[in-house]
C-alpha cells in the first residue's frame, strides 16, 4: 500500500485466523477510513496508542463485512492488530504518511 497517497480510503486484509459467522468463514475484511462520526466515544489519543478496547469499538463501524463486537472480541489478537495497525494509518495526516513511506 502507497501509505502516503491519501486517496486511499479502504484496504483489503486478509486474515490470519478466519472469523466464522454461522456456516460462513470470513477470511478478508474490507476495513475503510473511518468519518468524524464514526469515531464518536473513542479517544483519538488512546487509539492511536493502538488501544484495545479503542480498536474494537470502532472495527465493527467500519469494516465490511460489518463484524459484531463479539466477533472482534473473539479476533486472533494478530488479525486485531492488523485491523488497528491500518485505522492508525488512515488516521495519519499526509505528510506524516509521506516521512513513513522514506522509512
Amino acid at each position: 500500500m502507497d501509505i502516503a497517497d491519501a486517496s486511499i480510503t479502504a484496504k483489503d486484509i486478509t486474515l490470519d485466523t478466519p472469523v466464522i459467522r454461522g456456516q460462513s468463514t470470513i477470511e478478508k475484511i474490507i476495513i475503510r477510513k473511518p468519518s468524524a462520526g464514526e469515531l464518536r466515544g473513542v479517544k483519538l489519543q488512546a487509539l492511536m496508542e493502538s488501544d484495545v478496547n479503542s480498536i474494537i469499538t470502532l472495527l465493527p463501524r467500519i469494516t465490511s463485512p460489518a463484524l459484531t463486537t463479539s466477533e472482534v472480541n473473539a479476533m486472533d489478537a494478530s488479525d486485531l492488530l492488523a485491523l488497528g495497525n491500518e485505522v492508525i494509518i488512515f488516521l495519519l495526516p499526509k505528510s506524516v504518511r509521506a516521512d513513513l513511506e522514506k522509512a
